[in-house]
């Protein structure tokens, strides 16, 4: 999946959240204990039923308060290829090469910044290889240059955003 993170409504107020939604929030943010039944664990936790849970879960996501709940795979341990990209789009061009980025099934995150290279992305392959073919062929359809920032050092920094 690919998204821009780009708030338009940056000016207005964030949601109000009922305190469960902040609580499964917060919780979910730690991931899932790696149990059989690990939904109904969390909701033990929070002191609610697994089906309680899940429908606050699902409905957070429909109302797009959560764009997305999953797994976060590490491509480059499991064979496949992973780096960070960036372009230079003027504004003109801004939001159709962000649509044609975001066609690419290898793209995780895109994100606008105020910078001179004002988009970034994730790229997961594959293969190592990958990465390269696919940064060929989002210049070939995009017609801008990608530049390819490939991680020396990984830090995990645990980051969580309490709400």
């Amino acid at each position: 999946m690919s998204a821009i993170a780009e708030r338009k409504d940056a000016d207005l107020p964030l949601p109000e959240f009922t305190p469960l939604e902040r609580a499964i929030i917060n919780r979910l943010q730690y991931g899932l204990p790696l149990t059989r039944t690990p939904y109904k664990d969390v909701a033990n936790e929070l002191g609610v039923s697994e089906t309680t849970l899940l429908q606050h879960l699902k409905a957070l996501l429909d109302n797009g308060t959560l764009t997305r709940f999953g797994p976060m795979f590490h491509a480059g341990e499991m064979g496949g290829g992973l780096t960070l990209a960036a372009m230079r789009i003027p504004q003109q061009d801004f939001v159709r090469v962000t649509e044609q980025v975001n066609s690419f099934p290898e793209v995780a995150h895109n994100y606008r910044r105020e910078h001179e290279l004002n988009m970034w992305f994730v790229l997961a392959t594959e293969t190592p290889e990958g990465i390269a073919e696919t940064i060929e062929r989002i210049e070939s359809l995009t017609g801008y240059p990608v530049y390819n920032m490939p991680k020396e050092q990984e830090f995990h920094v645990h980051l969580h955003f309490e709400v």
